[in-house]
């Protein structure tokens, strides 16, 4: 078991990088249709949808790097957090049901890299070796 607590940070960065691709697809689904559309995004996107997209898309992006990971990965989690009661609880309280699970998922994961950090494959570990 000890050798896997030594590939504990480079795991975490792993989990930080690929939850962070995947976020960020959202947000390039919302605004550029890229890899497609949405399904049920309306069109055009209201102006709290166009924001969360800037959000989902440049804080990924952060998140992937690794820079600035705790108050990017804090703002991401309430922005999960807010997407889940708006758009998700009013359809039904289950998540499998309403299709929040995957907003619940994102709200915690980015809760934890608060609390944990970014990992040791990151731009903010780079720079705390650096000072």
């Amino acid at each position: 078991m000890e050798r896997l607590t030594l590939w504990a940070p480079r795991v975490l960065s792993l989990l930080r990088i690929i939850a962070a691709l995947l976020f960020m697809e959202h947000g390039l689904m919302k605004l550029f249709h890229f890899p497609g559309p949405q399904p049920g995004a309306p069109d055009p996107l209201p102006p709290m949808l166009v924001a969360a997209a800037w959000l989902e898309i440049v804080g990924g992006a952060l998140l992937v790097l690794g820079l600035f990971t705790r108050p990017v990965a804090f703002v991401l989690s309430g922005q999960m957090a807010v997407a889940y009661f708006l758009a998700h609880f009013s359809q039904g309280f289950w998540p499998a049901l309403n299709g929040g699970e995957a907003a619940i998922l994102f709200c915690f994961v980015f809760l934890y890299l608060v609390f944990a950090g970014p990992g040791e494959w990151s731009v903010d570990a780079q720079l705390r070796k650096r000072l």
